[in-house]
């Protein structure tokens, strides 16, 4: 019975005037120091924000040390792999260039999974070694590179954001919640615009370095970072395949990180159509009845609340069982209503 009290008294309507209006008056005779205090923090914590905006370095202390340990992983995983494939070499066929930017360059083709052909191994050793270094490089490029470029976009969005607003008066405090509220917007573009750096400037390099036509440069660009690789074109020279190391890693996370953040910016988009839509919908008799909870033929604001929430996709019945379960543990007397008592009870 005290359990049931309990569920009743979470969805109960709020409209208990005395006893709401006397406990009211108790909190604030009992705490006036809480109120008083509450604008001054607020105020420490947008002054503590807005550094931030204008220097985004100390927000992005943790995922920039991240960032540095995803470098020293990926400099120790090519050292290992150019160490090996140069011992090999010999047991790699196509055209080479020189020992140590071949052995590198096979590294970069071989864990983004480009596999153009100019290179390829052709004994059971390095086919071997080749297939193993492929799965360490794939699950290092979607687990942890990923996130090295992940860490880029959101270090310029605050920039991007700037530049986009140049001429508009915003405090810092104004971008900051513009960043926060459109952030997989902005990484979205952040993204797109390096993507579009980087197609640009492997063109440019592919006509010029490589003496490609621009129709073939642009070929080679879309089969290189959507990994396809079909090897008719490719980096043939030394200074090619020296550039190549890098384009190559930039634009095909680049590019994965690109669909990720498209998916990503529908599913919002559909998630806030999805939350308007719940909100302005007028209820119906049936919306009433299943929102009523406790059977009371009436729906109290917890009731709608919940309702709504659940609606919304925000929260399941499963969750709010496990809340009233865990309610329960800690309403150690059974009174349906949770005091300083019960917290301190063994």
């Amino acid at each position: 019975m005290a359990h049931e009290g309990a569920c009743r008294s979470l969805l109960s309507d709020t409209n208990d005037s005395s006893l709401n209006l006397n406990e009211t008056k108790a909190i604030q005779r009992r705490k006036p120091r809480h109120r008083s205090r509450a604008p001054s923090a607020n105020v420490s914590q947008e002054q503590q924000r807005v550094p931030s905006l204008i220097n985004p370095e100390p927000a992005l202390v943790a995922q920039e040390f991240r960032f540095k340990y995803v470098l020293l992983l990926l400099a120790s995983y090519l050292g290992i792999g150019t160490l090996w494939f140069f011992l090999i070499s010999n047991q790699i066929a196509g055209k080479k260039t020189n020992g140590i930017l071949d052995a590198i360059y096979f590294c970069v083709v071989t864990m983004t999974t480009v596999g153009y052909g100019d290179l390829v191994p052709h004994s059971t050793v390095a086919k071997i070694f080749a297939c193993i270094y492929v799965f360490t490089g794939m699950a290092l490029v979607g687990l942890i590179l990923s996130k090295a470029a992940d860490y880029i976009a959101e270090k310029q969005e605050i920039l991007l954001v700037k530049a986009m607003h140049m001429n508009e008066k915003f405090n810092a405090a104004e971008i900051l919640m513009e960043v926060e509220t459109n952030k997989v917007k902005y990484k979205f573009l952040v993204t797109s615009l390096l993507l579009l750096v980087l197609m640009i400037v492997g063109i440019g390099f592919l006509s010029l370095v490589e003496g490609m036509e621009f129709i073939d440069a642009f070929y080679c660009v879309c089969s290189t970072i959507t990994t396809l690789g079909y090897g008719d074109e490719s980096f043939s020279t030394g200074v090619g395949r020296l550039f190549a190391i890098f384009w190559i890693l930039s634009s095909t996370v680049c590019l994965a990180q690109f669909f990720l953040y498209l998916a990503e910016l529908y599913t919002e988009r559909r998630q806030k159509s999805l939350v308007k839509w719940v909100l302005t919908r007028k209820l119906t008799s049936s919306d009433l009845e299943e929102a009523d909870l406790d059977d009371g033929e009436v729906v109290s604001a917890a009731e709608f609340i919940l309702y709504k929430l659940k609606e919304m996709g925000k929260i399941c019945q499963e969750d709010i069982l496990l809340l009233m379960e865990r309610f329960k543990t800690l309403d150690v007397d059974q009174s349906g209503t949770l005091t300083a008592a019960d917290l301190i009870s063994p």
